[in-house]
């Protein structure tokens, strides 16, 4: 469904009226507990790698994040030789929509970035799918960094199994990052950019209000995002 969303962009000014939306949103958020195991505090700026449909709401539900310091598109799971968004779109070559979230574990801990990915960032019980996209490419996925992470990730998934937070089981993989690769550009930043695209208006927008709703504390109103971020470098 989003391909062709970005088809309609290219061809036309007038999406919103070439566009359907779906009759309901992508993910609804849930109220979840934290982690009872989290990563011990650490030095220096940490990465986390997530997978929860399509990207452009992960990453700009991360850019609202406090202690964040870049949210990046991407993918994860496959080679580099097919890392781009129309071999990816095939759902053949392994790889995940994926978020790489650079972060300051001084402001926020690698726990509270996981509760955040359950609870509004994505519908951790959908198998290979969000919302209106469907495919291995919309898997829900963390790729860690560590077998610190690996531990805390599979505990958290435990333990949100057993609260039975969610009507359904948890069908989130969890496997070592390999390699990440940054999408293209014309998908960072792509919520900020395109706020009023019905796709994200009606999918994505939401999940940035939960932020906003259930982590109050965590939630920044500017976003940091990807173009600030080169700017600086």
């Amino acid at each position: 469904m989003r391909r062709s969303v970005l088809s309609l962009l290219a061809a036309t000014t007038a999406l919103s009226l070439a566009f359907a939306a779906p009759t309901r949103a992508a993910e609804d958020a849930v109220v979840i507990p934290a982690p009872a195991m989290d990563a011990t505090p650490a030095n220096g700026i940490q990465t986390a790698v997530v997978a929860g449909g399509c990207f452009w709401g992960v990453q700009g539900v991360f850019q609202h994040t406090a202690g964040v310091v870049n949210a990046v598109s991407g993918y994860a799971g496959g080679s580099k030789a097919t890392a781009d968004y129309h071999t990816v779109s095939t759902g053949t070559t392994g790889h995940a929509e994926s978020v790489e979230i650079k972060y300051d574990p001084k402001k926020i801990s690698y726990g509270k970035i996981l509760q955040i990915y359950f609870s509004v960032a994505h519908d951790p019980t959908q198998l290979n799918r969000q919302g209106p996209d469907s495919g291995t490419q919309y898997r829900s996925a963390i790729f860690t960094t560590s077998d610190e992470q690996k531990k805390v990730a599979e505990a958290y998934i435990a333990q949100l199994n057993s609260a039975k937070v969610y009507s359904k089981p948890i069908v989130t993989k969890v496997g070592a990052l390999e390699a990440f690769y940054p999408a293209e550009a014309y998908h960072q930043d792509y919520l900020t950019l395109h706020p009023s695209q019905p796709y994200i208006a009606y999918n994505d927008i939401p999940k940035v209000e939960n932020l906003k709703k259930l982590f109050a504390d965590n939630y920044i109103e500017k976003p940091t995002l990807v173009s600030a971020s080169k700017a600086t470098n």
